[in-house]
């Protein structure tokens, strides 16, 4: 067991967490919630981070930590819908939910074709990933109408229009690599 694949599960395990403290019944269960999200987020980077410069990439780990993105990400969008309770607030949350979906089945079904690399992550991705980082935490830090939650929708309206820019080139990519096979 690596050090990245033992922060990777600890992302894991910081989900429910996550949730149980948003409910508390305190003022500040948002403002703890959105604090153990950020840790979530910085373990993402430190332990992709810690497997490159320690050169411990693993197989689990490969396999776990998009998981474990994917898992937070969605966890928060889900709480964050029924507190807004708002079409504006689920349309985005959609997006990003069903791109990942369908990247994942991709990247699944281009690794059968043994295609893996086609599909590999984009730099595109990487910004995707930081304003929907950003967003989820200033959502899950205040309450809905407030200017800190305006800049977190905004935020996430970006991240769902990176989604769908990423996603589209991703299946064109893979379109193209499809036609070249045999």
């Amino acid at each position: 067991m690596t050090i990245p694949n033992l922060l990777t599960l600890f992302r894991i395990l910081l989900i429910p967490i996550i949730v149980l403290v948003y409910y508390l019944p305190i003022d500040t269960s948002y403002t703890w919630a959105a604090g153990l999200f950020t840790i979530a987020a910085l373990t993402d980077w430190l332990d992709g981070y810690l497997a490159r410069r320690l050169q411990q990439v693993t197989a689990l780990g490969t396999f776990l930590d998009p998981v474990a993105d994917k898992l937070t990400v969605s966890l928060a969008l889900l709480l964050l819908i029924e507190t807004y309770n708002e079409i504006w607030m689920t349309l985005p949350a959609m997006v990003i939910v069903g791109r990942e979906i369908v990247i994942s089945a991709l990247r699944e079904w281009m690794a059968e074709m043994g295609q893996r690399a086609s599909v590999a992550v984009s730099y595109i991705g990487k910004f995707k990933t930081t304003a929907q980082m950003v967003s989820v935490i200033l959502l899950l830090s205040t309450p809905p109408n407030t200017n800190v939650a305006i800049i977190g929708i905004t935020l996430l309206y970006i991240a769902a229009l990176l989604t769908l820019w990423s996603m589209l080139l991703y299946l064109y990519v893979a379109w193209q690599q499809l036609h070249q096979l045999p």
